[in-house]
């Protein structure tokens, strides 16, 4: 059996200056007077594990309260911090967190930064806290419900996934069928204005492609001129560049028997002149096959003048109106699907019949683990001071399919034999309710995967042989699980495997709370304050001491 919760170190929490408390396995109790704290460590172990944080909780006079817990961390926890990148190579698992005066947090996982989410999802694998209001929870039905599925481990995702799903279809439906008159306004509208622009028919850089086009046949003379010009000055006059190069070649070439240098300067030359011809070569093609062409640009001017024209109906820049006839399309295409009913209303249906498959499958698991979980608890009462008593799990078919599926989960109970079951919290008293919450919280705790268990006062209301019972309930769990039960029953306390007793006191004008560790006479002495008050006598000794040796035999 692991340790679980190893160590719990305390700085400025509540009532307490400093405190470094190391737990053990098995079974250990945490008594002490009314008004100690006793629940003070439950309080600081459920902020360690992601509950919300408040300034309340620092200590007066203190700037920042400080919690440390110390688990061994099992394969499960190990796999979710490697999962969240908190792994080490030690089994442990190190959990910090400090709360200011401004109620600002901060948390910590194996001395990582990490949120207060990450804090309660690794918390849920290391303890299992039963308060002492736990019975309150029985009038609740999403209690009972999540009793029920954790005790049968029903996964009610796909479930819950495919209820959403559904109500979303339903809307979808609803909104269509409330929209049809607005639609098909919206559908003749853009009807309208699709067929505009199709008359265009946009393309996308069709417009920058059409200006160029445009510019170039509106200037088509001067280039023409343009390019005759430049062609008369590179060859067809007799001072062309042509002829002008071809003559200073001759002379430099004539003379390079004499001067060598003339030979490279002739090569440079010659390569010139042949980029010239090639110049010329260029203009005249481009002279054989250009012409104003004017019906070309009857056409450009026609096409920009309807663009510009819709362009400015429309509110756009010329070149958007390609993108806007793509949306406008697509927005078509979207009324006909919302316009659509018989569509939406197959899609109804089929999101209709998962969601049914999905809760079907879920009420067969309830309704094969309510008997077992109805048994398991009647058995807990028979011990609990309720014998003859029992307990039922009633499934009742809802009249509508709801998020939570398609039954009402009630829980029963019939306090003594021969009487009619009836609800919970209708029929039980207040001691009853207290004793059936701890018959619920054995049963279900054998169940989870967390290896503490924390029972903070759930034997409020039972004494006598009940409590008894309790105790020797808790220190059997002692024997798979670390349990700590915060408790005001002698009976209990003297069950468990160790003792921690929280004591207050005044020093220097503050109220400030301690936890140690007792045993042997001190532990006789806590048992007798328990069962007698503050004066201890002869009886209440002898009394303890008979107790504790009656529960350890």
């Amino acid at each position: 059996m692991n340790v679980g919760l190893k160590r719990i170190v305390l700085r400025d929490f509540v009532i307490v200056s400093e405190l470094e408390l190391e737990l053990e396995r098995g079974f250990s109790v945490l008594t002490g007077e009314t008004g100690a704290g006793k629940s003070i460590l439950i309080d600081a172990l459920q902020l360690a594990t992601g509950a919300r944080a408040d300034s309340g909780v620092v200590r007066e006079g203190a700037q920042r309260a400080e919690v440390c817990a110390e688990f061994e961390a099992t394969a499960q926890v190990q796999t979710w911090l490697d999962a969240q990148g908190f792994g080490c190579d030690e089994a442990t698992l190190l959990l910090r967190r400090t709360v200011d005066t401004s109620g600002k947090s901060r948390a910590w996982v194996n001395g990582s930064p990490a949120t207060a989410t990450q804090l309660r999802e690794v918390g849920e694998q290391l303890l299992d806290i039963h308060g002492q209001h736990a019975w309150q929870s029985l009038t609740k039905p999403e209690s009972l419900r999540g009793l029920l599925d954790a005790y049968a481990r029903i996964d009610t995702q796909a479930m819950t996934h495919s209820w959403h799903a559904w109500r979303q279809a339903q809307q979808h439906l609803e909104q269509a069928q409330a929209a049809q008159t607005n639609l098909q306004r919206d559908h003749e509208r853009l009807t309208w204005q699709i067929s505009e622009l199709e008359k265009l028919n946009p393309l996308a850089g069709e417009w920058d492609e059409l200006n160029t086009q445009h510019t170039r046949l509106a200037n088509v003379q001067s280039l023409l001129d343009a390019a005759q010009s430049a062609l008369q000055n590179l060859q067809d006059d007799d001072s062309s560049a042509l002829r002008q190069t071809h003559h200073a070649l001759q002379i430099l070439q004539q003379q390079s028997h004499v001067e060598p240098e003339f030979e490279a300067i002739s090569q440079v030359i010659s390569s010139g002149l042949a980029q010239l011809e090639d110049g010329v070569h260029s203009l005249r093609a481009y002279l054989r096959h250009t012409d104003t062409d004017p019906s070309r640009l009857a056409e450009l001017d026609a096409r920009m003048t309807l663009w510009m024209s819709l362009a400015r109906r429309y509110k756009r820049q010329p070149h958007e109106l390609a993108d806007l006839l793509a949306n406008w399309r697509q927005e078509l295409a979207q009324l006909h699907a919302a316009s659509d009913l018989a569509s939406l209303q197959t899609a109804v249906d089929q999101a209709h019949k998962t969601y049914l498959t999905q809760a079907k499958v879920v009420s067969q698991a309830r309704a094969k683990a309510a008997p077992r979980l109805a048994r398991a608890i009647t058995a807990a009462m028979q011990g609990l001071g309720m014998q003859g008593g029992r307990f039922e799990v009633s499934l009742t078919p809802l009249p509508q399919a709801q998020l939570s599926g398609l039954e009402d989960i009630a829980f029963l109970v019939a306090g003594h034999p021969g009487s009619t079951p009836r609800a919970v919290g209708k029929v039980a008293s207040g001691g009853e309710l207290s004793r059936i919450a701890l018959a619920i919280a054995v049963t279900t705790s054998q169940l989870g995967t967390a290896q503490t268990l924390i029972f903070d006062e759930v034997d409020a209301g039972v004494g006598g042989a009940v409590a008894q019972t309790v105790g020797r309930l808790m220190k059997q769990l002692g024997q798979d699980r670390q349990v700590l039960a915060v408790t005001h029953l002698p009976q209990v306390a003297a069950c468990a495997d160790h003792h921690l007793v929280v004591a207050k006191k005044r020093e220097a004008g503050s109220t400030l709370s301690s936890v140690c560790a007792v045993a042997a006479q001190a532990r006789i002495s806590e048992i007798a304050r328990m069962l007698g008050g503050e004066q201890l006598s002869d009886t209440t000794l002898a009394h303890a001491r008979e107790m504790l040796q009656t529960s350890s035999a």
